[in-house]
């Protein structure tokens, strides 16, 4: 049944992305999401037990979007709501239109690209030069395939709408939380964790359909060698696929609030110079594994 589901809502999701006049009016469910996250790390993270009290939250949150799940998918006509839902929690067509936008931005001048960056990234962007802008967005493209489709198709695949939306809570946690800062280390360590055991195998997956959409069975061997080296225990993978079917490298040192960092080089043999031509074939490599992905729910559904 969820495979039959997911098909009619991915070619929603890929047809419409997020309607702007739609969101201007209401709340996204994403931004709901995010509400409740703030407000409970506004209430619980303070004073002692910081990790406890978080480990509350992270079960408040997993457990309040499962008990959602059900009580949706036990509506009348929820497969209707259940395909709309699935539709707005995905967000292919927005990250294509994202990152193509710094594309577009770096064709204009550096500035713009440095702009439409930030808007998708987490480190510092006002000193980069145009390959680092490129490669930040690449990063970003192959990680967000991940983490906001692939991930989600998954746990909606595994446990239907509750399995979604569980995924989609701690993954919002996660980005809001799940940081090793002063504030949130210990509060938000169950949110990391628990986004890293729901990434564990969909993260893997990623990889592999951006290996299959683009015939590269070599890819295998680099992959398994450079995704461990990620800072990250999933994201190093679909950006290790992503970087051997491109031919660059991706990750390497950034800064982050002022500090740089250095971090392993993931298929470093690959040029290292890209630029809005690697960031418009990364938006093609989006849409050729989302292809792949639709492939498999259509054979699910059939079988």
């Amino acid at each position: 049944m969820s495979a039959a589901l997911l098909v009619p809502a991915m070619l929603l999701d890929a047809a419409l992305g997020e309607p702007k006049a739609l969101w201007d009016r209401v709340p996204h469910p994403a931004v709901l999401m995010g509400r409740a996250v703030g407000r409970l790390d506004h209430a619980l993270n303070k004073g002692r037990m910081r990790r406890a009290r978080g480990t509350f939250a992270m079960a408040l949150l997993a457990g309040g979007g499962w008990l959602l799940g059900l009580l949706i998918a036990a509506l009348p006509d929820a497969g209707v709501i259940e395909v709309l839902v699935a539709a707005i929690l995905l967000a292919q067509r927005s990250l294509v239109d994202h990152v193509r936008a710094v594309a577009d931005g770096l064709r204009q001048s550096l500035p713009e690209g440095r702009r439409m960056v930030a808007r998708i990234v987490g480190r510092d962007t006002a000193t980069m030069d145009a390959p680092a802008v490129a490669r930040a967005a690449i990063e970003s493209a192959a990680e967000n395939l991940s983490d906001g489709v692939i991930a989600p198709l998954f746990w909606y695949l595994v446990a239907g709408l509750p399995g979604l939306l569980l995924y989609k809570i701690t993954n919002t946690a996660d980005s809001m939380i799940g940081h090793r800062t002063p504030r949130h280390e210990a509060f938000g360590w169950a949110a990391a964790r628990f986004d890293d055991l729901l990434n564990l195998i969909p993260a893997r997956l990623t990889a592999f359909l951006l290996a299959l959409a683009h015939w590269r069975p070599d890819a295998t061997r680099i992959i398994l060698r450079d995704a461990p080296l990620h800072r990250s225990p999933n994201a190093g993978w679909p950006e290790a696929a992503m970087a051997v079917v491109l031919g660059i490298a991706l990750s390497g040192p950034r800064s982050y609030h002022g500090e740089m960092r250095t971090f392993a080089w993931v298929h470093p043999e690959g040029r290292r110079d890209p630029g809005p031509a690697e960031i418009e074939a990364a938006c093609t490599a989006l849409w050729r594994a989302w292809g792949a992905m639709l492939a498999l729910a259509v054979l699910l559904a059939l079988i």
